[in-house]
């Protein structure tokens, strides 16, 4: 039988093999998203016209294509790799992929409607998108819904066919389900029958089905009348499965709350990207106990990536080819791989290391997380972090019962309040660290729904040369009643329930970026300014505050000139009324008290303590030398560095 190690390091040889890496560390995934959105008449209807800012405007559909519109934007430039379709059901007109070439066409699938094809998006396609979002007459023509009622079994089909033929190969697959209706099928068991094997069909194929679900204010969306069978539920520790279930989007008459085009922008957004681990170790929780891991970063800043080089010089922008080669600083002669060699300065010589001593150097051994043993959490300081922790969680793929031991360790550490120290190599070559694995319980929403998973996280701790000394400096406490002032306006910003959502606020410089990006691939006119929701709304604040901001200045104002004046009377009476003259010796040195120059012997050794003997002056430090007898020729490091002898020979 094979040691799960080496299968371990097979199946991670071959996943590099197969995936490529990007900038970030992450294996690349290509993603295959099929938007199947339902045109039925309740999905067609608009809501009731009403005043409030926040109600609904678009209809179901409408809201459902906006969102399909938005995310092709994204995916468009920031992952220009990944397919996406539209596929539209329930429509009095049909058609598919291959309509001319005399197969039937749409007739083999009737009352499906594929918008667009299951390709990686362009240009054309955001057009055309966005002319049925935009343009209501062009979406009157098309969004003409069917007289009978659709097969979920045709539908799942069609999909399962669009998939086969499309993205074969894919290592994500999914298929975005958006309607109403939660029992298309009621009358006829058939039917349902029919669509629940056509469903497992595209299980086998590693296709997922997320439903978004639309609940209306007068009926609500059961799932189990039909879509239990058809969305299957993800099992305990399989993370490779769909995240948690969605929640229902409902539309909103009074405009109360999030609208329903907000609603499934959330949900939609949230299950857009593919779960992705960052690595899969084993788990060493003692000599001869393994468990298997994987780890997930939750929040990660989104940067700008740039996949290609545009030459924008031609009649229409063209991606560029680009080559580089290494050429020789004498010669200029073009220099092979196997000419370079790596080296290392020591001495003043450069010493070569061939790739496989490089690599000797660099092995500290297999990737591994390995538990040295356990402390309480009072034992952790809260600065004691590097980089952002990891979320470690168990997976079954290696060794079989990772779930169990690794919940019964997280349970224990949560009980006992107690971390574990453990030896992280995260991948091969990486730089080896000690981390703190941190017991995490799980936290759930309003609704019952999961925000963050319970787990380890493991925190990168700091080595010695990784801190450093925070500087000293003289705090200076504001008054009890500047403080009580302020804290009444405070109150008054507060934001509601007193949570701040970065979800709300996007980052401002990388949107500008994708708006430019997208105007150039569309051929639109530049924006002129950038959206920023991060400037605060002053308006809002003067009105709230405005008065109380100003009065609190006045009396900021009057406290730091009653401090101030006090302060100064202090210094005053602090000094001497007259200052005796230094009597000098035959040496040049002053000598009272054990003191030499106005720096006395306490104050010369808690500079020598604190390492700040450099702070005195040439002139200070000589009289204290003479005084102390202690030469004082050379440069003034020299006479630090022989009164640093006279202390530690004390």
């Amino acid at each position: 039988m094979a040691d799960p190690q080496d299968r371990y390091k097979q199946d991670e040889e071959d996943d590099e093999d197969e995936e490529a890496v990007d900038e970030t560390g992450y294996k690349t995934v290509k993603d295959a998203v099929l938007f199947a959105i339902d045109v039925s008449k309740s999905m067609l209807k608009k809501p009731s016209l009403s005043d409030a800012k926040k109600a609904d405007r678009d209809s179901p559909t409408s809201a459902a294509l906006k969102c399909a519109y938005q995310l092709m934007q994204q995916r468009i430039i920031s992952h220009p790799t990944d397919m996406m379709g539209v596929l539209l059901f329930g429509t009095e007109e049909s058609r598919f992929q291959d309509e001319g070439s005399g197969n039937g066409g749409g007739l083999a699938y009737p009352h499906c409607y594929l918008l667009t094809d299951l390709e990686v998006p362009a240009a054309l396609d955001v057009k055309r998108l966005r002319n049925l979002v935009e343009d209501e007459e062009e979406a009157h023509k098309l969004l003409v819904p069917a007289e009978e009622p659709v097969s979920m079994a045709n539908v799942l089909f069609c999909a399962n066919q669009i998939f086969t033929t499309k993205a074969p190969n894919f290592s994500s697959r999914r298929l975005f389900l958006v309607t109403d209706n939660d029992n298309p099928h009621a009358d006829d068991k058939s039917l349902c029958s029919a669509a629940a094997v056509r469903a497992k069909d595209l299980y086998d194929l590693g296709v997922v089905i997320e439903l978004f679900p639309i609940s209306h204010p007068d009926r609500g969306f059961d799932r189990t009348k039909f879509y239990d069978n058809i969305v299957y539920r993800p099992p305990l520790g399989d993370l490779e499965a769909p995240a948690p279930v969605t929640n229902t989007a409902q539309p909103l008459e009074r405009g109360e709350g999030i609208n329903l085009l907000q609603s499934l922008i959330s949900n939609i957004n949230s299950k857009a990207v593919p779960r992705r681990a960052l690595f899969s170790l084993p788990f060493e929780i003692g000599p001869g106990l393994k468990v298997g891991v994987k780890g997930y970063i939750l929040i990660k800043r989104q940067e700008r990536v740039r996949s290609c080089y545009i030459w924008l010089n031609g009649e229409k922008p063209q991606i560029a080819v680009g080559s580089s080669s290494r050429v020789a600083e004498d010669t200029a002669r073009e220099i092979k791989k196997e000419e370079i060699r790596k080296a290392y300065k020591f001495g003043g010589e450069s010493i070569a290391f061939t790739e496989e001593e490089t690599k000797k150097i660099r092995y500290f051994g297999d990737p591994v997380i390995r538990i040295i043993g356990f402390k309480p959490m009072a034992c952790l300081p809260d600065w004691a972090n590097l980089r952002s922790p990891t979320l470690i969680y168990p997976s079954e793929s290696d060794f079989v019962g990772s779930t169990r031991v690794f919940s019964a360790l997280q349970q224990k550490l949560l009980k006992d309040q107690k971390f574990g120290l453990a030896w992280f190599i995260p991948r091969r070559n990486a730089v080896p660290t000690l981390a703190a694995l941190v017991p995490g319980a799980e936290k759930l929403g309003d609704r019952n729904e999961q925000i963050r998973p319970p787990g380890l996280w493991a925190i990168p701790l700091p080595y010695v040369d990784d801190i450093r000394q925070i500087p000293e400096t003289t705090l200076v406490r504001a008054p009890d009643t500047t403080v009580d002032y302020m804290r009444e306006i405070v109150q008054n910003l507060t934001l509601p329930k007193g949570e701040y959502d970065p979800a709300k606020y996007p980052n401002p410089s990388l949107q500008w970026f994708y708006r430019i990006l997208q105007a150039i691939a569309l051929e639109d006119e530049l924006p002129e300014q950038p959206e920023d929701k991060t400037i605060p709304r002053h308006r809002q604040i003067i009105k709230r505050v405005g008065e109380q901001i100003v009065s609190w200045g006045k009396l900021v104002d009057e406290e730091f000139n009653v401090w101030s004046v006090s302060k100064k009377r202090t210094a005053e009476e602090d000094l001497p009324k007259s200052v005796p003259k230094r009597m000098k010796t035959e040496n040049g040195a002053g000598s009272k008290n054990g003191s030499a120059g106005g720096v006395d012997d306490a104050e010369m050794k808690k500079a020598w303590e604190k390492g700040t003997l450099n702070k005195f002056t040439v002139a200070n430090l000589k009289d204290w030398a003479h005084a102390k007898h202690v030469s004082v020729v050379g440069k003034k490091a020299d006479i630090i560095e022989r009164i640093e002898e006279y202390f530690e020979s004390k």
